[in-house]
């Protein structure tokens, strides 16, 4: 910390034994001094000044607390670990050891998947119940990500206030306050995990295991392509982007379409919801699914999926999952993408359109279309709009993401409650990056249940600390970074094994030779096939306006209300024609 020559030697302040209770002294040190403030300041600028200072100072003094309390936290889960290492080569019984195992490994997400996975079928489930009959006790020093705060990417004109900026040495005071923090951890994980066992939809029970995944992509994503950027969009600024060709090194391994699926990862939410009488806490699970469409987006700021082909399809069809889904694009301008899928507990669909806008130094994708989500059991309807996103440090390697704007979701056949969910704005010299707030309110606008978390860390109701854990993020699989960053439900979206592609239509994404070239590591074959499917699609839509064709969706039709407004529902003809013909037995578009 900066301080005057005259500061510094001030007996009082020198008397201050921790760098914490400089602090609460510091205004009182100030009022003492000449009102007229340094080099002459008048005193109300002077008074401004203690302000702004005073406000900065207690945001840095709390983010190094929360950096010291989770740097504590990691010290005792290793420190754990060791111990019950000790114990087991000292031939501790299996009924002693089981519940150190389980609280040595609670602190840390990422080894608790995979050490969870190890305890037999009645160890596991007796500690899943017991986990879920937990109320976790979060304080906001447990919810800071370290590896969060040092993967955030910002210009020189776009500078945050960081988490973990500068270094903090632990007061006694501290110390008492973070052995309070871990020792709540062993009963917060048990609950946490307990979700995230829920939440990754691998052993649902009573659901068949589907086939083995596979657990890495082909080929390892490259560092980036030597494409300038800025040649190719300094003429664009300010127009629609969907509208201009990029290098295919520009792009992910996964389509538009795909990614409508990818909003699918954390289904488990609606079939939690799907089985919640009340419908004021069936709000609020709609609202955490709401939420976590937008996590995988966190590690994917680098690179752009493929844009799809007027008729190009894709299906995904998971029996672990509890669900089948399948997507079209229905329309080219505007590019209009939709999808449906259906599980016993709920059906899902939207249909999407985006709007791209380059600003110079930042690229903001603006969505327009509604999500719909309907539960049979209750007759529910709800539906709700997307946010804003915007992908800054465009034409620099360390792009970032951010989604800002206000989420509003109702249900359409019981007005007993609705919900806001607000995406913040990252601001100057502050540290709600990534913020999400919101609450479910009574038909009379009484507040019922408050919301609060990060998107990408995940979602808790009541305020923290002391919120509830309602849906926390799977842990990233090793190496994603060399995987595009994709999740492991991203990993699996494009994997094609020769069973499925003979039940495939022949517009199916997984059969895109452009996009399969690039997923395996082949970049010039990416990019020639790039170029020759986008001048296919040009050579049909020039011969279909010659011939005052219109294309005709083939799995969706639109619909169009009294007010003119438009929207795309599945004609429930795909898995019927997929048992029966079969659609190797049938003719399709030629795309590719």
């Amino acid at each position: 910390m900066w301080c005057t020559q005259s500061f510094a030697k001030d007996d009082t302040i020198g008397r201050v034994g921790r760098l914490h209770g400089s602090v609460p002294n510091l205004s009182r040190y100030l009022e003492s001094r000449d009102p007229s403030g340094p080099r002459g300041l008048p005193p109300p600028d002077y008074a401004h000044l203690q302000r702004t200072f005073w406000a900065l100072a207690q945001k840095v003094h709390n983010s190094l607390s929360s950096v010291l309390a989770a740097l504590t936290a990691e010290w005792d889960r290793l420190r754990d670990l060791h111990q019950g290492s000790e114990l087991s080569r000292m031939g501790v019984s299996e009924a002693s050891a089981g519940p150190r195992r389980l609280h040595s490994l609670s602190v840390s997400s990422d080894t608790t998947a995979d050490s969870f996975s190890s305890l037999n079928p009645e160890e596991q489930e007796a500690l899943y119940m017991k986990g879920r009959g937990l109320t976790p006790q979060l304080s906001q020093s447990s919810v800071l990500s370290l590896a969060d705060s040092h993967t955030e990417f910002f210009d020189a004109c776009e500078v945050l206030l960081s988490a973990s900026s500068s270094e903090n040495e632990g007061s006694e005071e501290e110390e008492s306050c973070t052995s309070e923090i871990t020792t709540s951890l062993s009963e917060e994980v048990l609950d946490l995990r307990g979700a995230e066992r829920y939440q990754k939809g691998a052993c649902v029970p009573g659901r068949a295991a589907g086939p083995p995944r596979r657990r890495c992509l082909p080929a390892a994503s490259g560092p980036g392509a030597d494409v300038s950027l800025w040649n190719i969009l300094r003429n664009n600024i300010g127009k629609d982007l969907s509208k201009v060709s990029m290098p295919v090194q520009l792009n992910e391994p996964l389509n538009t379409l795909q990614r409508l699926c990818e909003e699918l990862e954390y289904s488990s939410l609606l079939d939690q919801a799907s089985r919640v009488a009340d419908p004021c806490e069936r709000m609020v699970y709609i609202a955490a699914f709401a939420v976590s469409a937008y996590s995988s987006t966190y590690h994917r700021a680098g690179c752009k999926p493929f844009n799809p082909v007027l008729g190009e399809t894709y299906e995904c069809e998971r029996p672990d999952r509890g669900f089948r889904f399948i997507s079209e694009q229905v329309s080219h301008h505007p590019p209009i993408s939709a999808c449906h899928a259906e599980s016993e507990n709920f059906i899902f669909w939207q249909d999407m359109k985006w709007k791209n806008k380059f600003w110079g130094k930042s690229l903001e994708i603006v969505p327009v279309g509604t999500v719909n989500v309907s539960l049979p059991r209750f007759g529910d309807h709800f539906e709700w709009n997307k946010v804003t996103s915007c992908i800054h440090n465009i034409l620099s390697g360390q792009r970032w993401i951010e989604h800002y704007g206000e989420v509003l979701i109702r249900n359409t056949q019981d007005s007993s409650c609705h919900c806001k969910i607000t995406f913040c704005k990252a601001k100057y010299w502050s540290s709600n990056v990534h913020e999400v707030q919101g609450a479910v309110f009574s038909r009379s606008g009484r507040v019922l249940h408050r919301l609060s978390g990060k998107w990408h860390e995940g979602l808790y109701r009541g305020s923290l600390p002391g919120g509830q854990c309602i849906w926390k993020p799977n842990s990233m699989p090793p190496d994603h970074e060399r995987n595009f960053g994709f999740t492991q439900f991203a990993l699996e979206l494009n994997e094609l094994t020769a069973e499925l592609k003979r039940s495939l239509p022949s517009t199916d994404t997984r059969l895109r030779p452009d996009q399969r070239y690039l997923e395996e590591g082949n970049i010039q074959a990416a990019e020639a096939q790039k170029r020759r499917i986008e001048q296919l699609q040009r050579d049909r839509r020039r011969v279909m306006e010659e011939n005052n064709i219109v294309h005709q969706a083939r799995f969706f039709r639109r619909q169009t209300d009294s007010s003119g407004k438009e929207w795309w529902v599945t004609n429930n003809t795909y898995w019927r024609l997929r048992a029966e013909p079969g659609y190797g037995n049938l003719d399709g578009a030629v795309l590719w």
